[in-house]
């Protein structure tokens, strides 16, 4: 008898388990479906419950991540203050953070930079935050980014620099110029060529770029 109910105990607790996982897995699809919609009140909700935050879907997002490509700050918050990583990467290497700076998202970039993001982290490029913030023309991004103490030197796996890519890929417009400027400001190497040895001041003059190829020389770049 004694035994009989042993195994009736463990039969029990092993079900008990079964189904604690099941409900975990549940509220971890409907955590990362409510902070893809920005449900601010829903995803406090499942924090509450004990969902998990780094659950991911199939392309490897955590709710975290998801929140921030809808740019969901509020979501992103309640996320990132109940202990989400802001340096969990999905399958195109993007964390919150990166994505952030990339986009722009300047709450959440605020969020991930006080909450232990890895400013040496890089995404599928190998670039920085700053890289895809500089070639975007987010000039408050690219200022903060700086400022948090982001490498203006570091270079992609295209052999460019924030600085090359803020001419290359811009039209030299005025976001991109106080870019430039701001780089300069803070430390880039003005003479740091790209792969082919082509320097920012002669892609800058390639490009017409006249009022960023005058901040180059003023910056005594060759």
């Amino acid at each position: 008898m004694a035994c009989i109910k042993f195994w009736r105990v463990c039969v029990v607790l092993a079900l008990t388990a079964i189904g604690g996982g099941v409900a975990a897995q549940d509220r971890g699809a409907q955590l990362l479906e409510a902070a893809a919609k920005g449900d601010t009140t829903r995803v406090r909700d499942l924090v509450a419950q004990g969902a998990p935050l780094e659950t991911r879907d199939e392309e490897g997002n955590t709710p975290l991540l998801r929140a921030t490509q809808g740019n969901h700050a509020a979501a992103a918050g309640v996320l990132i203050e109940a202990g989400a990583n802001v340096n969990t990467q999905n399958r195109m290497q993007d964390s919150a953070y990166l994505l952030a700076g990339a986009r722009g998202y300047q709450e959440i970039l605020e969020l991930t930079l006080t909450h232990g993001a890895d400013l040496k982290s890089t995404n599928r490029y190998g670039g920085t935050a700053l890289i895809p913030a500089c070639e975007r023309g987010h000039v408050e991004v690219v200022n903060r980014l700086l400022q948090a103490g982001v490498d203006p030197n570091h270079v992609n796996r295209l052999g460019w620099t924030g600085l090359l890519e803020a001419i290359i890929l811009s039209d030299g417009g005025p976001r991109h110029q106080a870019i430039v400027a701001l780089l300069i400001e803070g430390g880039a190497d003005v003479n740091l060529p790209d792969n082919d040895g082509i320097s920012p001041l002669r892609h800058a003059r390639q490009r017409g770029q006249t009022e960023i190829v005058q901040m180059l020389e003023r910056a005594q770049a060759k």
